[in-house]
């Protein structure tokens, strides 16, 4: 199992080398979870695996290889990415609802330094994953990324619109999610009707933002980029310096 792991680690971290390496080692590593807690009631090496049942799809959810914060929330079966079709399926919210939930691994590893409103969620493209499995990436939130959403929450109405202002140098679209709506939301059916949009969804990435507990609106600010890269993860701060500066104070 140590090597299982220490093989997936190299994979995501060898970003030069994606290309050429096995992109199922996600794959791979997920099934040992779904069966160590079948068999031992233990889901190792993820943090947690909810198995598929009548009330919804499974989930498991994972810490990130060499990071003391980051987790992924995957599916139990077997869905390559954000462009899949099945994703268009209402079901397929119960996937944005497991992330949720699991925001609280992040502010766990923090000891509660970090409210979970000031965890994101990112979602890569094709083109900027090293993995042919669905896997939500849940990080700290840059701060300037939470700045400059507060700063224009303005330009977030119900249907997606063309920011006119940057998030770490990118121009995303941008949606906002009203708090008695996040419940059934479906980000990924949501993409459908990017402006302009196409079916193949292959070149599309996204990310979400929770509004804090002070905003009256509530809810969520959901960003999506279209184009040959995927640039999401960058809204993320990996060393969560919110929660560092709490501590030093």
């Amino acid at each position: 199992m140590r090597a299982l792991l220490l093989s997936f680690a190299l994979i995501l971290g060898a970003s030069e080398a994606r290309a050429a390496i096995h992109r199922e080692a996600l794959w791979v590593v997920l099934q040992s979870c779904v069966v160590a807690q079948k068999t031992i009631g233990n889901p190792f090496p993820c943090l947690y695996v909810n198995p598929t049942s009548s009330t919804g799809p499974g989930y498991a959810v994972l810490r990130a290889p060499f990071s003391t914060t980051r987790v992924l929330v995957m599916p139990t079966e077997k869905i390559e990415g954000l462009e899949s079709p099945i994703l268009q399926q209402p079901e397929a919210s119960a996937y944005w609802r497991a992330a949720l939930r699991a925001r609280r691994f992040v502010t766990d590893a923090l000891g509660g330094g970090v409210p979970v409103s000031d965890v994101g969620l990112v979602v890569n493209a094709s083109v900027g994953r090293s993995q042919d499995q669905l896997h939500i990436h849940l990080d700290c939130v840059k701060p300037s990324v939470r700045a400059g959403l507060q700063r224009h929450a303005s330009a977030f109405t119900a249907r997606w619109t063309p920011l006119k202002f940057p998030l770490e140098g990118v121009r995303y679209y941008g949606l906002r999610v009203g708090p008695s709506q996040v419940e059934g939301f479906n980000p990924f059916a949501s993409l459908a009707s990017l402006p302009g949009a196409r079916r193949d969804l292959r070149a599309t990435s996204l990310a979400a933002v929770s509004a804090p507990a002070t905003d009256p609106n509530g809810g969520f600010y959901v960003l999506a980029y279209r184009g040959g890269r995927s640039p999401v993860e960058r809204l993320l701060d990996p060393s969560c310096s919110t929660a560092s500066q709490s501590a030093a104070r």
